[in-house]
Order: structure tokens, then sequence, then C-alpha cells
């Protein structure tokens, strides 16, 4: 079908322009220069909705003592453009607009990254010389943490294990999109999803902090960390974890553009505990409660 035939919206596609609001279906397509009476920019157009630079990113993770390169900025942007885009439709998220996305989600996540390089080696959980750090992300939704991390650390292997369809589908394009080669996703729940142990098991907004580590202990090898992002300080949380857990630390985390309370908390079995664990004195394990079902 001719171009000219076409309906106002599926031309503008087509013609890869942008439709204007005025007197008919006025086109701009790319590189063309219109001439005579501006156009009434579309009301339905959200100004805020403008690409956030590169270099605004940049300058925001030296706040979090991370120095990314222009690259991992533009990455990490073109996930926060497709995570929005993706919003619109399949709702993976409360939170839709650019700049809260920015705030709420990316630089909330990337606020965890310094910690966990400190962790790792403060700890003693991370692995020999020539050997990538493994992490899971526990629920990984539209996949935060796990993506930031990804991009940030392309020396890091992690496995998004996420339960609903459509949220793994989202994870799937975004690996391919930002080539993320470090990246698997896992459409499983946690207790059946298979996977060898990992030096890091990391969360969101997931569960409760006696949940989450019940959840995951097969999942984390014998010296891991476990970490969990919550938001106040858990502090009933805390007190309600089971003995032979050992909690490293609560860090309050300072995140730039954003108010709200945010805390990591560090966590380990304790050894002594972990062996006991491992031969179950009744020769079954305990099947732990589910995850909260209204995370994110």
């Amino acid at each position: 079908m001719a171009a000219s035939n076409l309906p106002p919206d599926t031309r503008a596609r087509r013609l890869g322009g942008t439709r204007i609001a005025g007197r008919g279906p006025r086109l701009r397509a790319k590189g063309q220069v219109l001439i005579g009476k501006p156009a009434r920019i579309d009301p339905d157009v959200d100004a805020s909705e403008a690409p956030i630079p590169p270099e605004r990113l940049r300058a925001l993770a030296r706040q979090l003592e991370l120095e990314l390169s222009e690259q991992q900025c533009v990455r990490l942007l073109a996930y926060v453009a497709l995570l929005r885009r993706w919003n619109r439709v399949h709702n993976l998220t409360a939170i839709d607009r650019a700049e809260d996305q920015l705030t709420h989600h990316l630089l909330d996540c990337l606020a965890i990254v310094r910690p966990l390089e400190l962790a790792l080696q403060r700890y003693g959980t991370s692995p020999g010389a020539g050997q990538p750090v493994s992490f899971l992300d526990a629920g990984s939704g539209a996949g935060l943490p796990g993506i930031p991390l990804a991009l940030v650390h392309p020396d890091w292997q992690g496995h998004l294990v996420e339960a609903v369809q459509k949220k793994c589908a989202f994870l799937q394009q975004a690996c391919l999109e930002l080539q993320l080669g470090n990246l698997s996703v896992h459409h499983a729940r946690l207790e059946s999803c298979g996977l060898a142990p990992q030096s890091l098991v990391v969360s969101r907004a997931f569960a409760s902090l006696r949940d989450f580590v019940a959840l995951t202990r097969p999942l984390l090898a014998p010296n891991g960390l476990w970490a969990a992002m919550k938001g106040r300080n858990p502090e009933d949380e805390i007190r309600d974890l089971p003995a032979n857990l050992e909690v490293l630390d609560t860090i309050t985390l300072r995140v730039p553009l954003l108010e709200e309370q945010r805390h990591l908390v560090l966590l380990r079995p304790i050894a002594h505990a972990l062996r006991a664990a491992a031969v179950p004195a009744n020769g079954r394990a305990e099947r732990p409660a589910g995850p909260d079902p209204t995370h994110r």
C-alpha cells in the first residue's frame, strides 16, 4: 500500500517520523525541515520524558563511588527506556515516569554496587583469581537489581529467576537488546530452578528476610553471601531470623535525588549450622514458606 493511502499514525511509523498536532496529519520525517507556520505541540507528550543524558547518569554514579564509562551509561539508560516502553503495555512496575525510574530503579540499584564489592572482599566470599562472581537475583521482576549489576560488572555471571511469564519475556528481550552475555533468565520458582549454588544471592522488595533465606538457602554457596535490599531498616525482620544465621551488616544507603529510606542487609549462614543443615536429623528438608505475592 502506498504511504499516502495509509492512516496518519501508520504513515508516521513508516516514515520514521513524529506525529505533530495541528491542521491535518502533518508529519516531520527524519532529517526533514518544515517551512511555514509552526505546529502546535501535542499536549499528550510529556516534556519530562525527554532522554536522560549519559553525562548526567555518570555524574550521579560518581556520588555512589562508581566510575562508569560512557558506554555503560548509555546501556543503563537504554535498559530504563526499554522498561518504560514495555511497562506501558505489560505493567511490569508501578513506577513509569522516566525521572522516577532513574531514581527509584536505576540509582536505587546502583547504590548497592560498591557495598557489595566491599562485602565480597571483606567477608571472603570472592572467588579465586580468574573466577567471576556468580550471583542470583531472586524474584527478579523487571531485572532489578540483576540487570544493572550485570551492566556495571560484565565480569560477573548472573542468573535472573522469575516465576511470572510476562516478566521473563521482558528479561529475555532486555538481555538480547543489551547484549548481556553474562546473564541467564530462568522462568521458574526458586525452590525448583535447579541452579548450582552461587557466591551471591540478592533480592529487592522480594519477601521477609526469613522467607528470603529459607527459599534460597540451597542456592547459596558454602561461603556465600545474602544481600537483601529494603526500604526502612527491617529491625523486626532481623529479630525474626533463625539463630543459625549471621547478620553481617545493615547498611544505610544514600541514593542521589531520593529522600526515601534505603537499606542493604548482608547475611550469611553460621559455618557450623551450614554443615549441620547439609544432613537434616530427620533426613527430610523442611519446605519453606513461599514469597510475598505482592513483591514489586
